[in-house]
């Protein structure tokens, strides 16, 4: 085996959050026209980790600045890679897909990277994404797995969940 296939790589981190509200719809996103990678494809909110922090503390704060919503982490609905354009290290992203409840009010803003937003219910969204680009093939593919994750949660998980997934070190 090669020395390079045991050393640490070099790549982004990022998350996706598939919001989703009291009457079970998923916000969808659509892209603006001028981004970099997958401009105008309808998404969740996806987002780069910085330096120094976590993937739950990027999440609220992607959350927040593309919809001005605050949210509760109520699943792990994957872990996603791939390439933000050509197969090159400095495109390379490994991300954590969570699925997330909105805490308080429900009403989405949009931030300058989109230029629309709707609440649809799994099948309505599962009728509308058809087209065949790869960032709409992986948002059908995390509400179809959101959906079977949610039907399968058991009485009082919000509860057990709230806490989030990140284990916080020692401060003794």
């Amino acid at each position: 085996m090669s020395e390079a296939i045991h050393s640490p790589g070099h790549f982004l981190a990022g998350i996706a959050a598939l919001l989703r509200n009291r009457v079970g719809e998923y916000l969808l996103m659509k892209r603006a026209a001028d981004r970099d990678f997958n401009s105008e494809v309808w998404e969740c909110v996806t987002g780069r980790v910085n330096q120094g922090e976590g993937f739950e503390e990027a999440l609220h704060r992607e959350v927040m600045e593309e919809t001005g919503l605050r949210v509760r982490v109520d699943i792990l609905i994957g872990l996603s890679h791939f390439y933000r354009g050509e197969r090159d290290p400095e495109n390379e992203l490994q991300g954590v897909i969570f699925g997330c409840s909105i805490v308080g009010d429900e009403t989405a803003h949009r931030s300058p990277e989109h230029t629309g937003h709707q609440w649809v219910s799994a099948q309505r969204a599962l009728e509308f994404l058809t087209a065949t680009d790869s960032g709409t093939l992986w948002l059908r593919q995390t509400i179809e797995r959101s959906e079977v994750l949610y039907s399968m949660l058991p009485e009082g998980w919000a509860d057990v969940s709230a806490a989030g997934v990140t284990l916080l070190p020692d401060t003794a």
